[in-house]
């Protein structure tokens, strides 16, 4: 990696019950040299998990958003995880933040219609991600 560059950090907000398509998610991002962040694999015991994933939320570069029916339940700190999202995205000017990235086919989530979505579950979905989440490197 060039020096002048760093990893794209990358927050991972998904539901409970997607656990496992979320940590393959993670570890593929993690082996083509993206810095994601996962409770799972970046809490440490003892710390004040709200605060982390706050920290993680406010420092990333972008947003993953794992969409599923499950995600779309009304239950669940993800929800506050993206409402921060959110309100980060919102003081960005012309910058993508946040990425729908669907893992099954389902609903968007009415507060991210207006974000063009990216299916994974289709060919080529992981690789258009991947591109993505590549333009977001800073210098």
């Amino acid at each position: 990696m060039n020096k002048l560059t760093k990893q794209v950090r990358v927050f991972l907000i998904h539901a409970h019950e997607d656990r496992d398509a979320v940590r393959k998610l993670h570890q593929r991002l993690r082996r083509d040299s993206v810095d994601a962040w996962l409770d799972a694999a970046n809490l440490q015991p003892g710390q004040d998990w709200q605060s982390e994933i706050r920290k993680a939320i406010l420092t990333s570069d972008a947003v993953v958003v794992c969409l599923s029916r499950a995600f779309n339940k009304q239950h669940g700190y993800r929800h506050e995880e993206l409402k921060l999202a959110l309100k980060k995205a919102s003081l960005l000017v012309d910058e993508v933040f946040i990425i729908p990235v669907r893992l099954e086919d389902c609903d968007m989530p009415e507060s991210l219609r207006h974000l063009h979505r990216l299916d994974l579950f289709v060919k080529g979905g992981y690789r258009t991600l991947a591109l993505a989440l590549r333009n977001r490197k800073k210098v």
